[in-house]
């Protein structure tokens, strides 16, 4: 075009200085990636691409491949086409890495500890330099399957394949100082790998401090328990009270302990004095119990002094992919940093269905530090477990009853809908009214005690069955009102129960008599047996009454299909026809879907509870 110009009769150029040969250059660019340990948490990634041997200034650069432009034209005159698989690569590597990160640099990115995979994918790009220190830690973990640790020697057990290669996960990550998620499902012996890792540390002379373990109130004295059986040389003290009521010193109560095992409740409460005292590890056991991050519990376990975190739960995921952020958050807290960026990024556009691939990215990135096998996985000597669901007609004058209140409460629930928030507790309130009207009338108003309720009629027939047979059951529901109303109805027809909820306070005894004594029936809400329970004594389970969430089910069922039982595992599922409970059973197929989708690779997607849903719990079919 110059030339052309030059030549034109009504053009007149000028050339400053000398001009520039331009020139393709078409071989493929060359990456090197620099890394410096900016501290024990972060690595600061120098980038450096170079085209025939010309380095190219990083930050245009990335800002050109961003824009979706074709070419780039450096001051020498040399150009180059942007659509080359690893430029677009290193793009999207290093926006993902500045999209998530809280303090993102100008130049360049960083990358925390955690983030492992974005590491591997960064390194396969091109040479590597520098951050000796941290790329000692990643390679441990990249190396995972060739770790070959011993099984501690004070550990009194035998593990399972499993159990063996769950140690030495926790082993590997213990060491890089990676903290991590346990997930195995429900029954799979969590609590064991974990005191296996305890001991590990031991052997490794790593017990300078005590590790901490915080767990529900109702499963102390169970930690307590394996502690004695499988470790019995630890050092162990429970902290089952508040420093107040103990009336000694955390720090006092705690010295020369090598595992020390503390409520969610004491954590909260003596968060500060807890917060005081170094600790060797964390693990955090039910660690569903602390999702919430705006909760004072979440806030205390962030607090702690402790250079590593292990999460331990079967739920890693309940109803949403902020469940999972905040778990990690809690055991990985540079991998995702920040919570607004964790949503925009995975949860609003894998939840809405929008981008499904980014799936797959984002089970890449957590895969190094979340371990999850299921039962179908690892338990084949486990017996079969058989779900059924019962359909439940409701007798005429309960069906009259609950139509009559359907009517008024759509009415209500749809005129709230306009801002579910802010009407959040009064929408609950009249669907809780609208699941207890299912199971039984006299849970609404005590006017209707006599006219019944077929559920009650089903399970008496069932159980009274089991009985002569030999068999034992497990009975749940969410409704402790209606789970006495049962205790009353089977003390009535001869069947003997065993009663478990949020006020038994002597829970250890109950569950023991129940183990040693012949009741067919173990009768259990299902927040207070829902986790930290072996019941392989029974073979049956019923469930009473649908849950909003199948991970809280799913852990009730598994107090019996775990290791240990011997039997086929029968579950029942009553439903009440014609109600709220058979849409309460389709939400909870969706929120499964997610579960699986995220965690065990599987089908569609869903989310949390939504005002399209509470509209469809009260549609008319």
């Amino acid at each position: 075009m110059l030339p052309d110009l030059e030549t034109h009769p009504q053009v007149r150029v000028l050339i400053h200085g000398e001009l520039p040969a331009y020139q393709e250059v078409t071989e493929a660019p060359t990456i090197e990636i620099g890394a410096d340990d900016g501290d024990n948490d972060w690595l600061d990634l120098r980038i450096t691409v170079r085209v025939d041997d010309q380095e190219v200034p990083f930050e245009p650069l990335f800002q050109a491949l961003v824009r979706g432009d074709e070419a780039m034209v450096l001051d020498s005159g040399t150009w180059f086409r942007l659509d080359h698989p690893d430029l677009i690569r290193l793009r999207d590597l290093i926006g993902e890495a500045r999209e998530l990160d809280d303090r993102p640099p100008r130049d360049g990115a960083r990358l925390n500890r955690f983030q492992v995979s974005l590491w591997d994918e960064l390194a396969d790009l091109g040479e590597l330099s520098g951050g000796a220190a941290w790329q000692e830690r990643v390679e441990a973990l990249a190396s995972l399957d060739l770790a070959d640790r011993p099984i501690p020697i004070g550990l009194k057990a035998t593990l399972r394949p499993y159990q063996v290669s769950g140690f030495q996960w926790l082993a590997t990550l213990w060491e890089a100082r990676l903290g991590g998620v346990l997930a195995d499902d429900m029954g799979l012996g969590k609590t064991l790998q974990a005191l296996a890792l305890v001991l590990h540390a031991k052997d490794r002379g790593e017990l300078g401090q005590p590790f901490l373990v915080v767990a529900p109130t109702s499963v102390l004295e169970t930690w307590r328990g394996e502690a004695e059986r499988f470790a019995p040389d630890l050092r162990v003290v429970l902290l089952g009270e508040t420093e107040r009521r103990r009336g000694v010193a955390i720090s006092e109560s705690v010295a020369g302990a090598e595992l020390v095992v503390t409520s969610y409740a004491v954590a909260r409460i003596d968060d500060v004095a807890i917060a005081s005292v170094p600790w060797a590890g964390v693990v955090l056991d039910e660690a569903q119990f602390v999702k919430n991050p705006r909760s004072k519990g979440h806030a205390a376990i962030r607090r702690l002094r402790a250079p590593f975190v292990l999460a331990v739960t079967g739920t890693p995921l309940e109803n949403s992919l902020m469940d999972l952020w905040s778990l990690l958050a809690l055991a990985a807290p540079g991998l995702y940093p920040r919570a607004d960026a964790f949503s925009a990024v995975y949860r609003r556009p894998i939840e809405s269905g929008r981008e499904p691939e980014l799936l797959d990215r984002l089970r890449t990135r957590i895969r190094p530090l979340m371990l999850r096998r299921t039962k179908s996985e690892v338990a084949a000597d486990l017996p079969e477990k058989q779900v059924q669901v019962l359909d439940i007609a409701m007798n005429p004058q309960h069906e009259r009853i609950y139509s009559r209140q359907l009517q008024r409460e759509r009415q209500r629930v749809l005129g709230l809908l306009d801002d579910p928030e802010a009407n959040r507790i009064a929408i609950l309130s009249s669907l809780t009214r609208l699941r207890q009207l299912s199971l039984d009338p006299a849970l609404v108003d005590d006017e209707h005690a006599e006219v019944g309720s077929a559920k009650i009629d089903a399970l008496v027939e069932h159980l009274t069955e089991l009985r002569r047979e030999g068999h034992r059951a497990l009975v749940f529901s969410q409704f402790t009102r209606f789970l006495r109303r049962v205790e009353a109805r089977l003390d009535r027809e001869g069947i003997p129960t065993a009663y478990l909820d949020g006020t038994t306070t002597n829970r250890p005894d109950v569950i023991r008599g129940w183990r040693t004594g012949d009741q067919t029936a173990f009768l259990i809400s299902l927040k207070a047996g829902g986790f930290g329970l072996t019941l392989t004594e029974a073979s049956y389970v019923f469930v009473l009454d649908p849950w909003w969430n199948p991970a809280a089910e799913a852990q009730a069922i598994d107090r019996t299909h775990r290791i240990g039982q011997t039997s086929k595992v029968m579950v029942y599922r009553l439903i009440s026809g014609g109600t709220i409970e058979e849409k309460v059973l389709a939400l909870q197929e969706r929120k499964r879907d997610l579960f699986e989708q995220v965690v065990d690779d599987g089908g569609a997607l869903s989310g949390a509870i939504t005002a399209e849903d509470i509209k469809a719990l009260l549609r008319e079919d």
